[in-house]
């Protein structure tokens, strides 16, 4: 197994929400991969205030947080590389997947990040071009590849599983071999930094 660890974040926490079935499914394509080893993150699971903190996280990188985020923020600087997973609300990403993002910076900073999106017709495409835009402000890099879904309600079964898998399988392929290339480069240039 590859000392290289892929968190995959659940970017919805909605009420009925269908994050943590793509999530899932996500989740035994990047196992088989075979490149990372994957950790979910259910921003469910953590407490997400609206307020941030009085500092920005890119000029105090370790801001008091709530206690109820504390797992997260580690499990985020844990991790060498991310894919979010995310429907598109209003024609772009949650605001709780916001808040995750702005509660800090050198988790993200200097890593590689890919996108699994869902929604109607645009496959979360919307909320991923936005997110582009927020990762580089923080460093990150966003990998051109992604997998979408759209229309996701007629592509999964009652079981969760697709009903012609071949294509996004092919999908989510491309998108961990890229992100397993950029993600081992920039491990290397992290290391190499903090040796200076």
């Amino acid at each position: 197994m590859s000392s290289l660890k892929l968190a995959v974040i659940i970017g919805s926490v909605r009420e009925g929400r269908f994050a943590p079935t793509v999530a899932a499914w996500f989740a035994d394509q990047a196992a088989a991969h075979g490149g990372f080893e994957v950790d979910v993150i259910d921003l469910a699971e953590a407490d997400l205030p609206l307020a941030l903190p009085a500092v920005p996280p890119a000029l105090e990188p370790d801001p008091p947080r709530p206690a109820g985020m504390l797992d997260l923020t580690a499990r985020l600087a844990a991790a060498d590389a991310f894919v979010v997973v995310t429907p598109d609300y209003n024609r772009s990403y949650p605001a709780a997947l916001k808040s995750a993002i702005d509660w800090h910076f050198t988790q993200w900073q200097g890593k590689a990040i890919g996108f699994v999106g869902y929604s109607g017709a645009s496959g979360g495409l919307l909320a991923i071009e936005h997110l582009r835009q927020v990762f580089g402000e923080l460093d990150a890099h966003t990998v051109r590849e992604y997998v979408a879904f759209p229309r996701y309600y007629l592509l999964f079964d009652d079981e969760g599983k697709l009903r012609e898998p071949d294509e996004p399988v092919a999908a989510a392929a491309v998108m961990l071999d890229r992100l397993h290339w950029w993600s081992t480069a920039l491990a290397a240039a992290r290391g190499a930094r903090v040796g200076v």
